[in-house]
């Protein structure tokens, strides 16, 4: 009969797969109840153990993307219109789909993925932490929360943006960065006035600040507010780059007043310096908070840490907000505040279960790291010229498709005259990802580390979606189409040797 040191050993070889000291089947009678026997049969042979589902979920059999995708329809909220392609890989700067087609990706998945996709050192550091520790909510100090925000406050300075940065709130996302900040200056206007007339948020037309109510109603937009409207009371909206405009709409009510350096979602729009010198001032007049919301522009993305980084000390803000490139496509946001805005902000103001937990705050960390050096951002300014040259060149050759170029760094606008869907759909059969903005804009939001032979590459497929749109590149188009059709029947019939 078996001992139970043995049947212990045998119990564990069978959970954690790890080889059992000895390799026999041992039957043994156990007495359960007085007068029954039940026989158990054990195989401590630790390959016999299941094996633990690692990969992406996928159907047995071949199926096609089409198939899958409606497969997976019924059970999702249908929040997103998608092309028909399913993603599971990414490597640097490119995405691989089910059939192995590689894809340049010039969008980072929206301005996330900075330091490229599968980054090879926060991997590292995301595999390391995740045996440590995961999460232990806010009810208890962690090391890497309050590193990341001694970072982000240090780095801030010392790179030349908001020179009084002091705290950090860290939370979950964009929008909550936002949210957090259109709080704290509701709670700042409410000290400053005790009457509770100094709350109003003033914003700009064509911003996207997030999707829960307080971003949302900050984001003038029908097409986002409609759906769920009312908005919020107390939002108020004015023109950017509109000077002129600013004495009337910043007043002794206003508490914030949060704006994009530039304009990502709203079309790759960058507020002048001389407007958001002239912003800063009058909130200084009236005693509201400047909020620079740089999700997107932010991190380096424009070749220097945060875009407002050239301006004067006095055109800095109170709040800064960033998510996106914070964790290379781990879910985090943070707020930045000073010291006239942290002090004013008690214990219990405000929280977050997830937010700030070790996992992503580790990752961050390192991104932040990355992104703050400086080759990297010396890197961006010379990525960006290869853009800019080409998009000029665009300039010259389709003048009755292209009128002209916008953005900074690697955060570029490139301006159509006509609805761009055509193009973005040319460009991802060749295997090129672009993403629209605002009004018959190409979005350019590329990791800040991409190799310049992949802009090149991505260019000149762009190009050849140009002219087949222009009825100039069909034969390019049918020979792309065909190699790609040939690529991918090498690929399923690679699948099914390998099942």
């Amino acid at each position: 009969m078996a001992s139970r040191a043995s049947l212990r050993l045998a119990a564990d070889a069978i959970i954690t797969r790890r080889p059992a000291t000895f390799t026999r089947s041992y039957a043994t009678t156990t007495h359960i109840a007085p007068g029954t026997k039940v026989t158990i049969s054990i195989s401590t042979d630790a390959a016999a153990a299941p094996a633990v589902e690692t990969k992406s979920p996928a159907p047995k059999k071949q199926s096609t993307t089409k198939e899958r995708i409606d497969g997976y329809a019924p059970y999702m909220v249908a929040t997103y219109s998608r092309p028909e392609v399913i993603f599971n890989r990414g490597e640097g700067s490119c995405l691989f789909d089910i059939n192995k087609k590689r894809y340049i990706d010039f969008t980072a998945g929206i301005a996330v993925m900075s330091l490229g996709h599968n980054n090879a050192d926060l991997q590292h550091t995301l595999f390391q932490q995740s045996k440590q520790l995961i999460h232990c909510s806010n009810l208890y100090h962690n090391h890497f929360t309050g590193h990341l925000s001694k970072r982000l406050v240090e780095t801030t300075k010392k790179l030349g943006g908001m020179h009084d940065a002091a705290s950090v709130f860290i939370c979950n996302s964009g929008s909550e960065a936002n949210e957090a900040g259109i709080k704290f200056a509701r709670k700042v206007g409410k000290v400053l006035d005790p009457t509770g007339e100094k709350i109003e948020i003033v914003s700009f037309r064509n911003a996207f600040h997030g999707r829960t109510m307080g971003s949302l109603s900050a984001t003038h937009n029908p097409k986002y507010q409609e759906p769920f409207a009312p908005m919020v009371p107390g939002f108020k909206v004015g023109d950017l780059n509109d000077i002129g405009a600013l004495e009337g709409l910043i007043t002794e009510k206003t508490c914030s007043v949060i704006v994009e350096p530039i304009q990502g979602e709203g079309g790759v729009t960058p507020a002048t310096d001389e407007f958001l010198i002239a912003l800063a001032k009058r909130c200084r007049e009236v005693g509201a908070l400047v909020h620079y919301d740089e999700i997107q522009c932010g991190l380096s993305r424009t070749g220097q840490l945060w875009a407002h980084s050239h301006l004067p000390k006095e055109a800095h803000p109170d709040i800064l907000t960033t998510a996106k490139a914070l964790g290379n496509g781990l879910p985090i946001g943070a707020t930045i505040v000073n010291a006239h805005v942290a002090e004013k902000i008690k214990i219990g103001d405000h929280g977050t279960t997830f937010g700030g937990n070790p996992l992503v705050c580790a990752v961050a960390g390192r991104a932040v790291y990355h992104l703050s050096r400086d080759n990297l951002m010396t890197g961006v300014l010379a990525r960006s010229k290869v853009f800019t040259e080409r998009f000029e060149l665009f300039k010259s050759r389709y003048p009755e498709l292209v009128s002209g170029w916008r953005g900074k760094g690697l955060i570029l606008g490139l301006q159509l005259t006509e609805d761009p869907a055509k193009i973005v759909a040319e460009c991802r059969e060749r295997g090129l990802l672009v993403i629209t903005a605002g009004v018959n804009t190409l979005r350019f939001v590329p990791p800040l580390n991409i190799p310049f032979g992949l802009i090149n590459e991505g260019l000149e497929i762009l190009e050849e979606a140009i002219k087949a749109t222009r009825g100039k590149g069909e034969e390019v188009k049918a020979e792309t189409t065909a190699t790609e059709e040939t690529k991918a029947e090498e690929a399923e019939a690679e699948e099914v040797k390998q099942e």
